[in-house]
Formats: C-alpha cells, structure tokens, sequence
C-alpha cells in the first residue's frame, strides 16, 4: 500500500513539473554585443553624469541612446533606463528634450545675467515652443518671478498664454449654428453631436444655445456647420421652440428623447413628422397664451 501511495506521489509530482513547464513563456536567445574598455570607461562616466543632475542627465542619456551604449545587456534604450535608473518609459525623454531646451537657452543668454532651469519641470512647459520662443518664455518667466529661477507654474502659465495669443481670432459670429465636438471633455458629456446658437464670442470661447441649456466651449470643442444667413435664423426660432418646451418641468420620458433627437439633427430644417411632434409637445406643455 504504502508503494502504491509513493509511485502515487511521484507521479502527480511529474504531471504537476509538466503543467508548470507547459506554462513558462518561451524563451528568446538575444546576442549579447560587448563594449570595448573605451565604450565600458564612457557608458560608466555618462551614468555617473546621470545620478547628479538633470542637464547632464539629459545629455548623458542622449549620448547613450544615440550611440547604443546599453546593446551590451539590453535590447532598447527604454528597458536599459528602467533597470539601471529606475525611470519609467517617458522620463528619460523628458530630460533629453529638456537638456536640449537649456543647450538653446545657452545659446543668446547673456552670461552676466544668465538665470538656467534648476530642474526638468521648470522646463517642460517650454518643449511646447520654438526654440524662439523658449527663450522668449524663459526671459519672461525670469522677469515674473523678480529676476530670479521661476517655479514651473511660472512657466507654464507664461507659456499657455503665449500659445493662446498665437492661435487664430475666434471665427464664430453670434447667431450662427455649429455643432459640439465633447471629445476627452468630462463638462461636455451627453452634448457630443448636438446643434447649438451662438449667442456670445469670446477670445477662445463661445456661449452656445442648445436645446437643454447655455454652455461656454471653447474653440477646439466647436465646429461649424456652415449654415446660410437664412438657415441660421431657421434654426434660431427651432431652438427658441425646443428649449421653451424644454425648461418646463415635469417633462415624460418620452418628451425629453424628441427634444434631445431634435437638438441633434444634421440638418437646417425639420422632417414633417419632427415639425408634428414638437407642435404636439408645444400643445401639451407651454400655457395656451405662449
């Protein structure tokens, strides 16, 4: 009996050895290219450059990918970061485009007066720009924090709003029809598709009329729908219609799917049947004198 149990145990333990080999992922041979000393010496000093400060991070870790010091033990650049510096897969990125940020501020900064980034953040703003403008930024991030390093906040507001007063006059006219685009934009939610009025243009927003409300979006959220003048006050007096019937309360189910449907049609017109169901809507819910 005591066999029986053994030959038993022995055989589970195989049957498990296999399930376990049948699982491991297979295995890729990848040839190992070795550095010279001289190559060795370089990788060695650039990754000592690496740990002390980000400007010779960046340009340490340029040199490194550009000349494949990590082939010897790492198939990319970006596995090679990750084991020896514990970066994940953007970071060297942003230190390599900021060194490359502080290489151009060097360029026209007067020595007497020169005031550099301390760390990559202050500098990430910048990589938005033309080399032009970054050192037109910095210089007036310099100047907003009284002469001295500004905080990345600092740059970055000077920054947004250098690419704010770059962007092209707002297009929009009151009056005109265009259609929202919600794209990633949480405030925006359930109006993707929908028609609206523009009732007010603003530098990089317009107030929109919809058929469930007044929103503010911003440029990137509009499109334009290309509408005549007499298309445009057609759907003005559609609007009105709808959102009178809409900001009474106590709407059916029903009723708030033919507005909605009705606040996303393609077109400058009603259907016949749409124009009889909001005759239908308007004879239920607005009081007799409207």
């Amino acid at each position: 009996m005591q066999s029986i149990k053994k030959n038993n145990a022995i055989a589970q333990a195989k049957f498990s050895g296999n399930q376990i080999w049948m699982m491991l992922p297979p295995l890729h041979i990848v040839e190992i290219e070795e550095l010279t000393q001289e190559e060795q010496c370089l990788r060695l000093h650039l990754e000592k450059k690496v740990e002390k400060a980000f400007y010779e991070a960046g340009k340490a870790l340029m040199e490194l990918r550009n000349r494949r010091l990590y082939r010897s033990t790492h198939r990319t650049f970006e596995e090679y970061c990750r084991d020896r510096f514990g970066y994940n897969r953007r970071y060297p990125y942003l230190l390599i485009e900021a060194a490359i940020v502080v290489d151009n501020l060097n360029e026209k900064w007067d020595p007497m007066d020169r005031i550099l980034p301390t760390n990559e953040r202050q500098v990430r703003p910048l990589t938005k720009l033309e080399p032009e403008q970054q050192r037109r930024a910095w210089y007036q991030a310099v100047a907003a924090a009284g002469g001295k390093v500004p905080s990345s906040r600092v740059v970055k507001e000077i920054v947004q709003q250098m690419i704010e007063d770059t962007k092209a006059p707002n297009p929009y006219r009151p009056g005109e029809v265009c259609q929202i685009i919600a794209k990633d934009n949480s405030e925006l939610r359930g109006l993707g598709g929908c028609w609206g009025i523009v009732t007010q243009v603003d530098r990089f927003s317009c107030t929109v009329t919809t058929w469930n409300g007044q929103y503010t979006v911003k440029l990137e959220h509009l499109q334009p729908l290309g509408y005549s003048y007499a298309e445009c006050e057609q759907m003005q007096k559609i609007c009105h219609r709808i959102a009178r019937v809409y900001k009474y309360s106590n709407l059916e189910g029903a009723a708030d799917a033919i507005l909605k449907h009705l606040g996303e049609i393609k077109r400058p017109y009603l259907t016949t049947l749409e124009e009889e169901l909001l005759r239908v809507l308007e004879n239920q819910y607005l009081p007799k004198q409207e």
